[in-house]
């Protein structure tokens, strides 16, 4: 992540119902390869950026689907009822803050993962950079 973090970020799902913004940098970029990413995605891993709630503001119609991690915390994914696009999750373990689906913004280039957590569900054929330190369950973090 760069100085030019401090502007806003913009972006929108795959269809454009629904468009956000997001300001200053984020607190962290990371991969997550635990199963629930896996099915939401399609994919090995999601990739997304955690905000402040405060930072993170969204226009559109969304639909919510809320799940219990093995944590027993309580797991908010938001997506565009339209297109299906995942547009952010959230977690009552780290309350007050929102992580948005890279992939949606009009530039992610902007964010570099700095942890991929989850990764003893690492399929073997996805790959992750050896810059990127990774964790075999959920680390023992705290954002605030």
């Amino acid at each position: 992540m760069g100085n030019d973090q401090l502007e806003p970020s913009h972006g929108r799902c795959l269809c454009g119902s629904v468009t956000f913004k997001t300001t200053g940098q984020p607190v962290m970029a990371a991969h997550c390869h635990c199963e629930d990413c896996q099915r939401i995605t399609g994919a090995g891993h999601s990739t997304g950026a955690m905000f402040a709630e405060e930072q993170f503001e969204m226009k559109g119609k969304v639909a919510s689907y809320v799940l219990e991690s093995a944590a027993g915390n309580e797991v908010t994914r938001v997506f565009c009822p339209n297109c299906g696009s995942p547009i952010f999750g959230k977690n009552t373990g780290m309350a007050g803050f929102v992580t948005v689906s890279l992939g949606l913004f009009e530039d992610s280039s902007r964010f570099s993962p700095a942890v991929a957590i989850f990764s003893r569900n690492r399929k073997p054929w996805d790959t992750v950079h050896e810059s990127v330190t990774s964790f075999e369950t959920q680390p023992e973090w705290n954002p605030k």
